[in-house]
């Protein structure tokens, strides 16, 4: 999976991330399980997954901030340092049962707001670890360990691990965020990956650093039309995630035990895309490989949206996924190839935030639409607004130039 090619800081920083995935993929599922043991209030057990998804939308643009102010590396090590010792805390008081929601939402929250600094410093330090050319290749690496440490080998073991014992989930989290830090620290420091221009604006000014890294991005035109179609697409995404298992079950009549064996081939279409992406880019470009996906993505979709046999279905949500991953990875390479080294933090975290602003409204749209005419005509719903998002981005990312 990794590349001796790509060199020895970039397969550290893949075994770090792999080693995080690999923990936030025993996490997730276990703290669900270990809600409901203490409550079945569907509402409180929501509010412990909407914890872990409100930092990102409050503290996106912070983290990208001090991202670009200090030392990437040392940034990302003592966050991993942190986030250890706050599951560490957790599998502790799991243990000892004196666990309540209350400590599930505050450890929820802090960890997924100190993965906003994380996520925002890995980021804009990549493109100081490999070649430009690379980033395609290396951003499909990272997805495609990602997906397997996660799909294949944390989220089936999170269940038999929590079985033996509600805390070991947990225990084992807070190791691979130890893994990930120390991995990190051996990373090349470099003295210039965590530093901007002196000629910016005055440091000191939180809010007008947000605003400049914002600004870039809305002045380069195709990076902002990309983080605009991102959006879009999330829309669709995010409401076929929210309806997923109903429409198998229901439509597509995978038998409820098999439903985990459906759900992996979006694992594999993930993994082979990711694998891909890089050759992808090589061959057409990255801006004209991005609506060459789109265009493969809405007729999986559309494939997907007509199917009623869980063969069928599963191969279109393969290729839905491949697609997926690939423009992920290929928006993630564009940006860090174009915007300057002392805004990648704020920029990248500006593209995160503006792509993920749509996915709220697609899972609730998408919850009442199913509500009152079925999951079906959901996805006819999504595979629509694919199409459209498909033929803008052909007119959008006509070859521009940045203002």
């Amino acid at each position: 999976m990794t590349s001796t090619a790509l060199g020895r800081d970039f397969r550290l920083l893949w075994s770090a991330a792999v080693s995080s995935r690999f923990g936030d993929a025993l996490r997730t599922p276990a703290l669900a399980l270990l809600a409901t043991t203490v409550t079945r209030d569907p509402r409180i057990i929501a509010a412990v997954t909407v914890a872990g998804q409100v930092p990102p939308l409050l503290f996106g643009l912070l983290g990208g901030v001090y991202a670009d102010r200090w030392d990437r590396r040392r940034t990302m090590a003592v966050v991993d340092g942190v986030r250890a010792a706050v599951v560490a805390a957790l599998a502790v008081a799991v243990a000892l049962h004196q666990a309540s929601v209350l400590v599930f939402l505050m450890a929820a929250f802090l960890l997924a707001a100190l993965g906003t600094l994380f996520d925002s410093a890995s980021f804009a330090l990549l493109p100081a670890l490999v070649p430009p050319d690379a980033l395609p290749r290396a951003n499909g690496r990272l997805q495609a360990g990602s997906a397997i440490a996660g799909g294949f080998l944390g989220a089936p073991a999170a269940g038999v691990l929590f079985a033996v014992a509600p805390a070991l989930p947990f225990a084992l989290d807070a190791v691979t965020f130890a893994v990930a830090a120390l991995l990190v620290l051996a990373l090349t420091p470099a003295p210039s990956a965590g530093t901007r221009p002196r000629s910016g604006v005055r440091r000191g000014s939180v809010w007008r650093e947000i605003v400049e890294g914002l600004a870039w991005l809305y002045a380069h035109r195709t990076l902002w039309r990309v983080t605009v179609l991102t959006s879009a697409s999330n829309l669709a995404i995010s409401g076929i995630m929210a309806v997923l298992v109903l429409y198998a079950l229901d439509v597509l009549r995978v038998p409820p035990p098999w439903y985990g064996l459906f759900a992996a081939a979006a694992i594999v279409g993930g993994v082979v895309g990711a694998l891909g992406a890089g050759r992808l880019a090589a061959r057409l470009g990255t801006v004209p490989a991005l609506g060459v996906v789109l265009a493969t993505e809405t007729v999986a979709l559309t494939g997907f949206a007509l199917a009623r046999h869980p063969v069928p279905g599963g191969v279109a949500l393969a290729m839905f996924a491949a697609g997926t991953v690939v423009w992920n990875s290929l928006w993630a390479s564009y940006g860090q190839r174009n915007v300057p080294a002392g805004l990648l933090g704020r920029v990248g975290a500006a593209q995160r935030m503006v792509g993920l602003l749509t996915a709220p409204v697609g899972a609730t749209l998408a919850g009442l639409a199913a509500a009152a005419f079925g999951t079906a005509p959901v996805m006819g719903a999504a595979a629509g607004v694919f199409a459209l998002v498909t033929v803008a981005a052909w007119r959008a990312l006509r070859p521009v130039s940045p203002a």
